[in-house]
């Protein structure tokens, strides 16, 4: 026949507390070994560290968007795009009175007292370069999208046919013609999508796809 064996009432409190003691520990130690093993890698730490706090992290590039032919803030419309739907003093200020005859402007006429650098509205080849008579010294590009920027009026050329040229690309500049010379110094822009003539005034600040 077995006995009963009491504990005494003291010996539970102390198993109690002794197993805490081993836990606390053990965690404290197990901390203390992660601790270690991070400085153990010192190199994998700096570098995250230098991508969470980076100032050169390369920004994401967006399409370019077709802009006026000129950088100069001081140039201003001289003569309008004739649009057939536009009001009647619109009109009336798009178009061109030459040699008895009053003509529809095919383009905008950009205007300023002093000559003006003259950049493309967008990347592309020059393809055509000429010294009309009536229209003065002329620039042709071709752009993407079956897109033709045409330059007319400059006093000088700075590029030749076959160059790629970039809105960075001062292609001459501002100068006069014979058909708008009561315009004075001015820019005669005409912009062509799939061989039909467009208001330049509509395609600024558009992708090339969008107008």
């Amino acid at each position: 026949m077995k006995k009963n064996i009491k504990l005494k009432k003291f010996v539970m409190p102390t198993i109690y507390s002794l197993l805490t003691t081993i836990l606390v520990v053990s965690t404290i130690m197990s901390l203390k070994t992660s601790n270690a093993n991070d400085e153990d890698y010192p190199e994998k730490i700096n570098y995250v560290s230098n991508i969470i706090w980076s100032n050169d992290i390369p920004v994401v590039s967006t399409e370019k968007l077709i802009i006026k032919p000129f950088k100069n803030e001081n140039v201003k419309v001289g003569k309008y795009f004739y649009d057939y739907k536009a009001d009647e003093s619109s009109q009336k200020n798009s178009i061109i009175y030459y040699e008895n005859s009053y003509i529809q402007n095919s383009g905008v006429d950009y205007i300023l007292e002093k000559s003006f650098d003259i950049v493309p509205i967008y990347n592309g080849t020059v393809s055509k370069i000429e010294d009309n008579e009536l229209l003065g010294k002329t620039i042709e590009i071709k752009h993407d999208n079956n897109v033709i920027s045409v330059y007319q009026g400059l006093s000088e050329i700075k590029v030749k046919t076959g160059d790629n040229v970039t809105q960075e690309t001062v292609l001459g500049k501002s100068g006069t013609s014979e058909i708008n010379k009561d315009l004075g110094n001015h820019l005669h822009l005409e912009i062509y999508v799939n061989g039909e003539i467009v208001n330049p005034e509509n395609c600024y600040n558009k992708k090339i796809n969008e107008i």
